[in-house]
C-alpha cells in the first residue's frame, strides 16, 4: 500500500547564489553563478516524499504569478498533489540563499509572500486530507495558528504528527504536546531549549529537554554527525551517509524530514525511519538546490544497501 502523508508548509521560489566565501556585513563579493529554483521547506519535503513513493498533499498558498507557475510545475513533476489556495493580492514568496562554494554551507533569507496568509481556515479546508495521512508535517515557516492547527486535526484523527520546528524559533508547549516527533537541527534545538548542542552530549539534553516539554520523540538532526532519536524505546544515534563530494547543504533537511515521514508511513520502526532520512539527506547534499537535490527511491535504497 502506497504511504499517505499530509505537509502543510511555504513554496518560495529560491535564488541561490554561489560564491567563493559568504559576504561579511557591508562588503560585496563578485559570486560564481546565480540560479532561480523552487523551494520552501514544505514544498522541498512533499517533493521529497513523493519522490520516495509516497502519496503527498501538499497544503499552502501562493500567489497568480510566474513564481507560483514554477511551484505547480515542481509539484506536477514530482507527483505531489498541491492543496493550495491562491492569493489575490499577494505575490508567491521569494528566498535569498548564499551558498559558500568550497564547504557548501548557506545563509539564507526568506520573505513568505502570500504564504504569510496561511490560516486555520485553509487547514480546515484541507482537514480530509490530513485525517486520511498516516504521517502530518509541518514547520514554522508559516503563521503558527495553521500549524498548530493542522497538528491537532492529526492528533484527533489518530495521524503521526511530525513537527520541524523550522526556521529556530521558541514553540509552544502545546504544539510539542501535539508532535510525536519533533525534528531540529543543532540550531532549532538550542533555540527550543536555551541548551549547547555542540556535541552529542549536548544533543542528548536537548532531546530530553524537548521531550519534557511533551513532545513524543526528539530527532535532532547534526549534519555530517547524523542524528540523535530520543523516544519511548530510549535514545540513538544514527550516523550520517557519505554519498559524495558536498555540493550544497540547503536541502538536507528537507530530504531528511520527508525520507522520515515516508519511513514512518511505511511502517518502519523509529531508528529504521531515522536511518532513510540520514540517506535521503546524504545524498542530497552532494548536488546544488533543494527541491531538484531531492534523490529518488532507487537511489536511497542503494545507498541504505551498500552501507
Amino acid at each position: 500500500m502506497t504511504a499517505r502523508i499530509a505537509i502543510l508548509g511555504i513554496f518560495v521560489v529560491d535564488a541561490t547564489f554561489r560564491t567563493p566565501r559568504l559576504p561579511r556585513m557591508g562588503e560585496t563579493v563578485i559570486g560564481e553563478s546565480v540560479a532561480l529554483s523552487p523551494g520552501g521547506k514544505g514544498s522541498n519535503q512533499a517533493v521529497a516524499a513523493a519522490r520516495l513513493g509516497a502519496e503527498v498533499g501538499f497544503i499552502s498558498r501562493i500567489g497568480c504569478d510566474s513564481f507560483a507557475d514554477m511551484g505547480l510545475a515542481a509539484w506536477a513533476a514530482a507527483g505531489v498533489e498541491p492543496l493550495v489556495a491562491r492569493s489575490d493580492t499577494a505575490a508567491t514568496g521569494a528566498a535569498a540563499v548564499l551558498v559558500e562554494a568550497a564547504s557548501g554551507e548557506n545563509a539564507i533569507v526568506v520573505c513568505t509572500g502570500a504564504a504569510a496568509e496561511i490560516s486555520e481556515a485553509d487547514v480546515d479546508a484541507a482537514a480530509d486530507a490530513i485525517r486520511s495521512a498516516a504521517v502530518f508535517v509541518t514547520q514554522f515557516e508559516q503563521p503558527l495558528p495553521a500549524a498548530a492547527r493542522a497538528l491537532a486535526i492529526a492528533r484527533e484523527a489518530g495521524v503521526a504528527t511530525v513537527l520541524n520546528p523550522a526556521p529556530a524559533a521558541d514553540a509552544p508547549d502545546e504544539m510539542l504536546r501535539l508532535s510525536d516527533y519533533v525534528t531540529p537541527n543543532e540550531a532549532e534545538a538550542e533555540a527550543l531549549t536555551g541548551l549547547s548542542v555542540e556535541d552529542e552530549e549536548g544533543a542528548r539534553r536537548a532531546a530530553a529537554a524537548l521531550r519534557e516539554r511533551g513532545a513524543g520523540a526528539a530527532v535532532i538532526t547534526l549534519g555530517a554527525r547524523g542524528a540523535l532519536l530520543d523516544g519511548p524505546a530510549g535514545a540513538a544515534l544514527v550516523p550520517a551517509f557519505k554519498a559524495g563530494p558536498v555540493v550544497e547543504t540547503t536541502g538536507a533537511g528537507d530530504a531528511f524530514n520527508g525520507a522520515f515521514a515516508v519511513a514512518l508511513a511505511e511502517g518502519r520502526d523509529p531508528v529504521s525511519a531515522v536511518r532513510f532520512g540520514c540517506a535521503a539527506a546524504g545524498i542530497s547534499v552532494t548536488r546544488a538546490g533543494t527541491a531538484h537535490s531531492m534523490p529518488d527511491r532507487a537511489e536511497v535504497e542503494a545507498l541504505l544497501a551498500g552501507s
